[in-house]
């Protein structure tokens, strides 16, 4: 088969290399100038790399002439390999390089061109052969820079599930330093440690897991299941995880400090083995009440921290005072004189903190599901 350097000018090499000392480092400035992302980087190695890629490209370039031998040697592909990868790990795609090298051929054309002008006169044929070795030479460079390219980000996303996957195993072992954990999260561009929301997967889901929460979600692939932790934000609120896992078999625990995760994921599988696989999302939350009932202290303190929310503001003791009435009133199904007596107080003071009551906790106050939570927290609850 033949090459299109097979065609071109026996003299080439001979009317070409006197120019390379000068056409070298013009050819360089050219596509550093003309390529505005390298001209911003441009620094003593970005140069330097760039004018070693020209000679190396030039020299070749005047070795094939006339030859049927393959472009790049694997000395000399290597070059190019080296320059694609070193742009991926600037975090920079194909297009800077693929300019550059568009630059560099046209005027590798015209220094071929010139010098052999210089010397004697040049047919159009001549010139359509130099465009089809030029043309043909620069896309086995290009080729080269993409693999080199490819090759790199290839091997940066294996270091980068790698990280992803330590991450997840140390939040999910639990007990670890804060140190060793920030450092962890930090490594794959996590802002900090914050509030983590844990998901019971099948464990086919992992790498669906893995691709659909890529920013917000480190999977740890176990035995019988996988486990997804996000971090807490839009996409963990109810109503986005109930359409983005719907058909997924999930379990879905409550956000909790990293610290707390392992007692989380113990709370989704508790609840997992009381509700049974099935298609629509499970919300831990729904089943702190049943969870307690069975004696999982987690879900009492998750159920705790959930309906005495609205009291963490008051002051110790008119927090405790309410808290005595509302016990008291759930218990006496609202009977104002069984609290009254109970408490030893004035019917006026019962309905006076009733009101305040209703100002705390809302409709909640009348919910059945509600109630019942609360007076399960409060029955349970260790009295000062």
């Amino acid at each position: 088969m033949t090459t299109p350097w097979q065609r071109l000018p026996a003299d080439l090499a001979a009317a070409m290399r006197p120019h390379l000392p000068d056409a070298v480092p013009a050819i360089a400035g050219a596509v550093t100038r003309m390529n505005p992302a390298f001209a911003d980087n441009a620094g003593a190695k970005v140069e330097r790399d760039v004018r070693t890629a020209v000679q190396v490209a030039l020299d070749r370039f005047l070795e094939l002439a006339g030859t049927d031998e393959p472009a790049l040697p694997p000395r000399i592909r290597e070059v190019f390999v080296a320059l694609g990868a070193a742009e991926a790990r600037e975090n920079r795609g194909p297009e800077l390089l693929l300019g550059a090298l568009r630059t560099a051929a046209r005027l590798l054309l015209r220094t071929a061109s010139e010098s052999l002008a210089e010397s004697r006169p040049v047919a159009v044929e001549e010139i359509i052969d130099l465009a089809d070795a030029t043309s043909a030479f620069v896309d086995e460079l290009a080729s080269a820079c993409t693999d080199g390219l490819t090759r790199q980000l290839r091997e940066q996303a294996g270091e980068g599930d790698r990280r992803r996957r330590r991450a997840a195993d140390l939040l999910l072992r639990g007990g670890v330093p804060a140190e060793t954990a920030r450092e962890a999260v930090a490594a794959i561009d996590w802002p900090g440690l914050d509030r983590l929301v844990p998901v019971l997967l099948p464990p086919d889901q992992a790498r669906d897991a893995r691709f659909r929460f890529a920013a917000d979600g480190v999977v740890a692939e176990r035995a019988r299941d996988a486990v997804l932790l996000l971090r807490a934000g839009p996409r963990t609120e109810r109503s986005a995880l109930a359409e983005t896992l719907d058909g997924r078999e999930a379990v879905i625990g409550p956000a909790v400090a990293w610290t707390d995760i392992p007692d989380a994921v113990r709370l989704a599988e508790r609840a997992a083995e009381l509700t049974g696989a099935g298609p629509e999302p499970v919300f831990v939350e729904d089943h702190f009440a049943a969870l307690a009932l069975r004696g999982e202290p987690g879900a009492l303190a998750a159920l705790s921290a959930r309906r005495l929310a609205p009291f963490s503001g008051l002051r110790p003791a008119q927090r405790e005072q309410l808290l005595a009435t509302l016990e008291s009133w759930l218990r006496h199904w609202g009977s104002r004189t069984a609290v009254a007596a109970e408490l030893y107080v004035h019917p006026q003071t019962v309905s006076y903190r009733l009101h305040r009551l209703r100002d705390l906790l809302g409709s909640a106050l009348h919910d059945p599901t509600a109630r019942f939570e609360l007076q399960l927290v409060l029955v349970s609850r260790p009295w000062s």
